[in-house]
């Protein structure tokens, strides 16, 4: 056989054992693709997960309910979630645990515009507030309203899809949105600069855990290797990001060209200010800390009328995280 043929063959061949290697995951998302999100692209498109052989596929979720349900139920291997509502979903029953956080701060805050400015939280009683249903804000705010003595009954939720948050609040369909900080580019477009303002809880008595990864009480037990190594590429795709995030936009725009890099970009960055902390620095991205996590639920055990009780130490583990530094241009 001619050698050029043979070695084509060979290569052929490695590369088809490789691909077949590959072990299929799928990660929920809690919502449509924005900058809180660029870092799994990045570890895709740097062949991260590649490099451990995994095949990650990324769907779309409608809130930390939908994606906790997919984790739950088997329809994927993973997921985002605020931690608030997998602890809740722990009290009813839900076999998942967060495996490693992506914001130390919490980013939880109503949005309102500026003509209707809701400014402290009695303010929301006899306001319409827009949210999915699955929305982890909209599931813990019942522990938000009793700290700070809302009377919950004269708050009316509307009913939407995550992508008419902004919208609906643009149009004056509702008074308030709940969503994270780091959406303030979105509202600002929509409404114009200075004329969205935000009320973030943690400045409310509720500076707890939000946005972390989950996985299934199965998945730890049957997969941990793949697991550990998921976390791992998924980090070092986060360290990427803080190091150089002019790169990370351009493949998060390559990778998903309809996102609008005018609002992903700011938004993207605001993200990165709650991951830039001491607790990071010191034990690396993603790290839990018992007391804060801990403090968190024992907020959702004395305020969200759970069935039962949960244990701190039932819904949170280390165990599977890979030590990932962060630059040290950002430490």
């Amino acid at each position: 056989m001619n050698k050029t043929i043979a070695l084509a063959l060979a290569a052929l061949i490695a590369a088809t054992g490789s691909a077949s290697a590959q072990e299929k995951w799928t990660f929920a998302l809690n919502w449509f693709p924005v900058g809180d999100h660029a870092a799994y692209w990045v570890a895709l498109e740097k062949g991260y997960y590649r490099q451990r052989g995994l095949d990650v596929d990324m769907q779309n979720s409608k809130g930390s309910g939908d994606s906790i349900a997919k984790v739950d139920s088997g329809r994927a291997d993973l997921g985002l979630a605020d931690s608030a509502v997998v602890i809740a979903a722990s009290a009813r029953g839900a076999k998942v645990k967060v495996v490693g956080m992506v914001f130390d701060k919490s980013p939880m805050n109503v949005w309102s515009r500026r003509d209707a400015a809701i400014t402290k939280p009695k303010d929301l009683e006899g306001k319409t507030v827009a949210a999915p249903p699955g929305d982890g804000q909209r599931q813990m705010f019942p522990a938000f309203a009793r700290v700070n003595g809302i009377d919950a009954s004269k708050v009316t939720w509307v009913n939407v899809e995550p992508a008419a948050k902004v919208p609906a609040l643009a149009e004056k369909r509702v008074d308030a949105v709940a969503d994270y900080t780091t959406g303030l580019p979105f509202y600002e477009k929509a409404v114009g600069k200075g004329n969205a303002v935000m009320m973030p809880w943690a400045d409310h008595g509720l500076d707890m855990y939000s946005m972390s990864i989950i996985a299934s009480e199965k998945t730890m037990k049957e997969r941990a290797p793949m697991l550990r190594a998921f976390l791992e590429a998924s980090y070092l795709g986060w360290r990427d990001v803080m190091a150089d995030p002019r790169s990370a936009l351009e493949i998060f725009k390559k990778r998903v060209p309809e996102i609008d890099l005018s609002i992903i970009e700011p938004n993207m960055m605001m993200g990165l200010e709650l991951m830039k902390t001491d607790r990071y620095a010191k034990n690396g991205i993603g790290w839990i800390d018992e007391k804060k996590m801990c403090e968190s639920v024992d907020l959702v055990n004395t305020y969200m009328g759970v069935p039962a009780k949960v244990e701190c130490k039932a819904v949170y583990t280390n165990e599977f995280l890979t030590r990932v530094e962060m630059p040290k241009s950002v430490r």
